[in-house]
């Protein structure tokens, strides 16, 4: 077994929010979702499995998904290959919803837990795509409104691109923002498919 197989094992195996995730309103257990491997070139930085993915245990299997998969101009196929994509949230478990039915937010434990570990494991990766705010904070180290650090993404470090959480949510944000598409979004294809091609 590999060091990276090791390490997963151990973060499938994870439990340490499983009071925490009792006292939710969907009361539900841990279930970390991983997709990781040494190979990869590109990583995915998010923010935590929603539901859907809490319920497939495969990530970015919901509209989000979609989503990002068309921001990155790429296939499913393409998306969920190890050898090009692997997948870091915050949080590798669904973090579940308060009484009024909103999102929680990923539990810090989870990053500050497992993360070195992982990228430690990564020495392939040529390109991190930062997907909200979260995510931000944890690789760039400073807390700055999503907008604002998707807007100066050419001052992102060489390798890194930032971009919104890509759920629905957020479509009014992209309305507000067409450069974004405009933009940001023909860069991000071009510097996926260079990797994928490579």
């Amino acid at each position: 077994m590999t060091l990276m197989n090791e390490l997963t094992t151990k973060i499938r195996s994870c439990r340490l929010c499983a009071d925490d995730f009792a006292d939710t309103a969907t009361a539900h257990c841990p279930r970390p979702v991983v997709w990781l491997s040494p190979q990869s070139r590109i990583l995915v930085a998010g923010q935590a499995p929603g539901a859907r993915v809490h319920a497939s245990g495969k990530p970015f299997t919901d509209p989000s998904g979609d989503r990002l998969r068309q921001w990155m101009g790429v296939s499913e196929e393409e998306f969920y290959d190890l050898d090009h994509v692997s997948i870091l949230p915050t949080s590798f478990c669904f973090p579940g919803y308060d009484a009024k039915g909103s999102d929680l937010p990923p539990p810090s434990v989870c990053a500050k837990t497992w993360h070195l570990s992982v990228m430690e494991m990564m020495p392939n990766l040529r390109l991190k795509l930062l997907v909200g705010g979260y995510a931000q904070k944890w690789h760039l180290g400073r807390r700055r409104a999503v907008t604002e650090v998707v807007r100066d993404w050419r001052a992102a470090p060489v390798g890194v691109i930032p971009l919104p959480h890509p759920s629905w949510r957020n479509t009014a944000w992209l309305k507000k923002n067409p450069w974004f598409e405009a933009e940001l979004v023909p860069e991000l294809r071009q510097a996926v498919r260079a990797l994928i091609n490579e």
